[in-house]
Protein backbone atom coordinates (compact mmCIF):
# COMPACT_ATOMS: atom_id res chain seq x y z
CA UNK A 1 0.00 0.00 0.00
CA UNK A 2 1.50 3.34 -0.99
CA UNK A 3 1.56 6.28 1.38
CA UNK A 4 -1.07 8.98 0.87
CA UNK A 5 0.05 12.42 -0.28
CA UNK A 6 -0.93 15.02 2.31
CA UNK A 7 -1.39 18.75 1.79
CA UNK A 8 -1.23 20.58 5.11
CA UNK A 9 -3.40 23.67 5.42
CA UNK A 10 -1.92 26.94 6.65
CA UNK A 11 -3.45 26.49 10.12
CA UNK A 12 -0.91 23.67 10.62
CA UNK A 13 2.84 24.02 10.93
CA UNK A 14 4.88 23.80 7.72
CA UNK A 15 7.26 21.58 9.74
CA UNK A 16 4.74 18.71 9.60
CA UNK A 17 5.51 17.86 5.96
CA UNK A 18 9.21 17.46 6.70
CA UNK A 19 8.68 15.72 10.06
CA UNK A 20 6.39 13.15 8.44
CA UNK A 21 8.42 12.64 5.25
CA UNK A 22 9.35 9.10 6.30
CA UNK A 23 5.65 8.10 6.52
CA UNK A 24 4.13 10.41 3.91
CA UNK A 25 7.02 11.19 1.53
CA UNK A 26 5.19 13.20 -1.14
CA UNK A 27 3.43 15.52 1.28
CA UNK A 28 3.70 19.28 1.37
CA UNK A 29 2.34 22.43 2.98
CA UNK A 30 0.30 25.16 1.30
CA UNK A 31 3.22 27.55 1.87
CA UNK A 32 5.47 25.31 -0.24
CA UNK A 33 3.09 25.38 -3.22
CA UNK A 34 2.43 29.13 -3.18
CA UNK A 35 -1.01 29.01 -1.59
CA UNK A 36 -0.31 30.81 1.69
CA UNK A 37 -3.20 33.17 2.40
CA UNK A 38 -5.14 32.01 -0.66
CA UNK A 39 -8.89 31.27 -0.55
CA UNK A 40 -10.08 27.82 0.49
CA UNK A 41 -11.40 27.26 -3.05
CA UNK A 42 -7.88 27.46 -4.50
CA UNK A 43 -6.46 25.11 -1.88
CA UNK A 44 -9.36 22.69 -2.47
CA UNK A 45 -8.79 22.77 -6.25
CA UNK A 46 -5.05 22.15 -6.00
CA UNK A 47 -5.49 19.28 -3.55
CA UNK A 48 -8.12 17.64 -5.74
CA UNK A 49 -6.27 18.05 -9.03
CA UNK A 50 -2.90 16.88 -7.68
CA UNK A 51 -4.05 13.84 -5.68
CA UNK A 52 -3.52 15.23 -2.19
CA UNK A 53 -5.56 14.52 0.90
CA UNK A 54 -6.17 17.87 2.56
CA UNK A 55 -5.19 17.94 6.25
CA UNK A 56 -6.66 20.80 8.26
CA UNK A 57 -8.08 21.96 11.57
CA UNK A 58 -10.34 24.31 9.61
CA UNK A 59 -14.04 23.51 9.87
CA UNK A 60 -14.58 25.04 6.41
CA UNK A 61 -12.82 22.13 4.73
CA UNK A 62 -14.87 19.66 6.76
CA UNK A 63 -18.00 21.42 5.51
CA UNK A 64 -16.77 21.36 1.91
CA UNK A 65 -16.21 17.62 2.15
CA UNK A 66 -19.87 17.19 3.14
CA UNK A 67 -21.09 19.43 0.32
CA UNK A 68 -18.83 18.23 -2.47
CA UNK A 69 -17.39 14.89 -1.49
CA UNK A 70 -14.02 13.84 -2.79
CA UNK A 71 -11.68 14.68 -4.37
CA UNK A 72 -9.95 15.84 -2.39
CA UNK A 73 -10.39 13.73 0.66
CA UNK A 74 -10.23 15.73 3.89
CA UNK A 75 -8.49 14.73 7.10
CA UNK A 76 -9.96 16.96 9.78
CA UNK A 77 -7.84 17.24 12.93
CA UNK A 78 -9.80 17.95 16.09
CA UNK A 79 -6.81 18.80 18.19
CA UNK A 80 -7.56 22.15 19.80
CA UNK A 81 -4.35 24.07 20.46
CA UNK A 82 -2.16 20.99 20.58
CA UNK A 83 1.55 21.35 19.82
CA UNK A 84 2.86 20.31 16.42
CA UNK A 85 4.62 17.27 17.90
CA UNK A 86 1.23 15.96 19.15
CA UNK A 87 -0.29 16.38 15.67
CA UNK A 88 2.72 14.59 14.19
CA UNK A 89 2.22 11.73 16.65
CA UNK A 90 -1.50 11.58 15.86
CA UNK A 91 -0.84 11.27 12.13
CA UNK A 92 1.89 8.68 12.68
CA UNK A 93 -0.35 6.66 14.99
CA UNK A 94 -3.10 6.69 12.36
CA UNK A 95 -0.94 5.95 9.34
CA UNK A 96 -2.77 2.70 8.60
CA UNK A 97 -6.14 4.48 8.92
CA UNK A 98 -4.96 7.13 6.45
CA UNK A 99 -3.86 4.46 3.99
CA UNK A 100 -7.23 2.70 4.19
CA UNK A 101 -9.06 6.03 3.92
CA UNK A 102 -7.08 6.91 0.78
CA UNK A 103 -8.36 3.73 -0.91
CA UNK A 104 -12.00 4.03 0.22
CA UNK A 105 -13.92 5.43 -2.75
CA UNK A 106 -17.05 6.08 -0.67
CA UNK A 107 -15.58 8.20 2.14
CA UNK A 108 -14.59 11.86 1.82
CA UNK A 109 -13.83 12.80 5.44
CA UNK A 110 -11.67 11.27 8.15
CA UNK A 111 -11.75 12.84 11.61
CA UNK A 112 -8.75 12.37 13.85
CA UNK A 113 -8.58 13.67 17.38
CA UNK A 114 -6.12 13.56 20.22
CA UNK A 115 -8.68 13.72 23.01
CA UNK A 116 -12.28 12.66 22.32
CA UNK A 117 -13.39 15.17 24.97
CA UNK A 118 -12.26 18.11 22.77
CA UNK A 119 -15.32 19.94 21.54
CA UNK A 120 -14.98 22.52 18.77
Amino acid sequence: MSAPRLLFDENLSPRLAKALADCFPDSTHVDQVGLQGRPDEEIWALAGSHGYMLVSKDNDFRQLSFLRGAPPKVVWLRVGNSPTREMEKLLRDHRADLEVFALDADTALLVLQIDPAIAD
